[in-house]
């Protein structure tokens, strides 16, 4: 092995030979520093006699020419074996070192149908592995009815509480809120026309069918859904995850199960205490703009409101509460890096479950009306 040696046979000229690797590189430093080449016209540096090239070599050989460009002297490099110059290339110096030194192509910004194209195929490539978490969810819940006994009740007993009972408050009040709005509005309109009564059909339906287990979809996405997934992430983050698969236990089980049980029992009873709240803040806005008693809004709300009506907003609730609990959970999963990637899943999960329940609420209205319910 020869040692890796540089020469400066004259002022303009440097000559570069021995074993440019990692074990002839001893005292390459030395006279690394020792170089001293006026600033001037190019320099020719003759690579001929170097015999070996490896990646250590090639960095220390790029950052001497990065130091003569730096300090304004062009650098023509010559007899380099074809092999050593795509190895150099690699290290940042795009083609041969010419006269007017390496040719630095800046990034382009990508084109916006590029962006557009990316986006769609990390769309697809996004919805197929939700396809896939959905489908690896269905076949634990299925394994987990066919054997009751692996249903782990303390977890869905705490899901119920955390996400159920702990939201009440929040919910109770937007809802009430909501209903006191629904009323304040529709008032102007009909008194113009003396339907005042009619104030409990426009506040009962809407309450019942659409804002009650709407609203409640969209609270407890942001809520719990961000929930979900913030846990799982940083379980996964930790490792934790890992560990679980490593010592026999199903993170499905575990983790995603006991809160789809949790929240298809919480929600729909949710979404009944805000369509009592609704109402009873449709009809105290109905007492104060219109002067309509509470036993003339419950007597007409009666003939309004349907079972049908009724039925068909708790129906969309067990819907709901499972796009929440699959959406924040397999963001959770998605999760990678550091605490960064925690917040941006988080994110993702609150943006997708809100957008996944309205989408859901517009086609159940759809289907809803063409089968004339």
């Amino acid at each position: 092995m020869t040692p890796a040696a540089i020469a400066q046979p004259t002022p303009g000229s440097l000559t570069f030979s021995g074993d440019w690797t990692a074990r002839g590189l001893g005292g390459i430093e030395r006279q690394l520093a020792a170089q001293a080449v006026a600033r001037g016209p190019a320099v020719m540096a003759d690579a001929a006699g170097v015999s070996a090239l490896d990646s250590a070599g090639a960095w220390v050989l790029h950052r001497l020419l990065g130091r003569l460009r730096d300090a304004g002297t062009p650098v023509a490099l010559q007899g380099l074996r074809p092999e050593f110059a795509r190895l150099l290339k690699g290290m940042a110096v795009q083609g041969t070192v010419g006269a007017q030194g390496p040719a630095s192509a800046a990034p382009l910004r990508p084109s916006a149908l590029t962006r557009i194209g990316h986006g769609v195929a990390d769309a697809g490539e996004q919805g197929l592995a939700m396809l896939g978490f959905v489908g690896e969810c269905a076949l634990a819940l299925a394994g987990s009815l066919a054997h009751p006994a692996r249903i782990r009740w303390r977890p869905v007993l705490f899901n119920i509480r955390s996400a159920g009972f702990d939201a009440l408050p929040i919910v109770g009040l937007l809802s009430f809120m909501l209903g006191i709005v629904v009323a304040y509005q529709g008032a102007d309109q009909l008194r113009q026309y003396g339907a005042n009564i009619f104030v409990a059909d426009l506040v009962g339906l809407s309450m019942l069918r659409e804002f009650a287990p709407l609203m409640t979809a969209i609270i407890i996405a942001g809520r719990s859904g961000s929930a979900y997934a913030a846990q799982i992430g940083t379980m996964a983050v930790t490792e934790e995850i890992d560990a679980m698969r490593t010592i026999g236990i199903a993170p499905l089980e575990l983790l995603v199960l006991p809160k789809l049980l949790a929240l298809v029992i919480a929600l729909p009873l949710l979404t009944v205490f805000a369509d009592v709240l609704g109402v009873a803040g449709g009809m105290i806005m109905a007492r104060a703009q219109l002067g309509v008693g509470y036993g003339e809004f419950l007597d007409r709300f009666v003939k309004a409101v349907s079972i049908t009506s009724y039925l068909v907003g708790i129906g969309k609730a067990p819907v709901f509460a499972g796009i929440i609990v699959m959406v924040g959970c397999f963001q959770g999963f998605r999760t990678h890096g550091g605490a960064d990637s925690v917040g941006r899943q988080t994110t993702r999960s609150v943006v997708q479950a809100i957008f996944l329940v309205i989408l859901a609420d517009a086609l159940f209205s759809v289907v809803f009306s063409a089968l004339d319910l």
